[in-house]
């Protein structure tokens, strides 16, 4: 197997991600390929709230398909939200933050595996 470390399809040349989405359909994070993409992404939040971030791993009404995660107030290191997982077959991740745009940067990069 051949690992490609790429950054995430949702990102402009590698900056952290920004998320304005309050609801579904959230602001996309990646689009994973139709090979294997192993998806590593942090998260932290630069208001002084603690936040919900939910993240759409291919889907928004399956509970399966949703991780939700508190991401504490300004001050600790990024949160760890998806170690490593598996993700293939064109699947979209996306976030949002319900009633707190523009609050949760997420960053990471994908290991894509042919």
């Amino acid at each position: 197997a051949v690992f490609t470390k790429l950054i995430l399809s949702g990102s402009t040349n590698g900056i952290p991600i920004l998320v304005a989405a309050t609801a579904t359909a959230g602001t996309t994070i990646h689009d994973s390929s139709t090979v294997l993409d192993e998806v590593w992404l942090w998260a932290w939040n630069v208001s002084t709230t603690t936040r919900l971030l939910t993240l759409e791993l291919g889907g928004v009404t399956d509970p399966g398909q949703i991780l939700e995660v508190n991401i504490p107030a300004i001050g600790p290191p990024p949160t760890l939200v998806v170690p490593g997982w598996l993700m293939t077959g064109s699947v979209d991740i996306d976030a949002f933050a319900v009633s707190a745009a523009n609050t949760i940067v997420i960053s990471g990069y994908v290991n894509r595996i042919t």
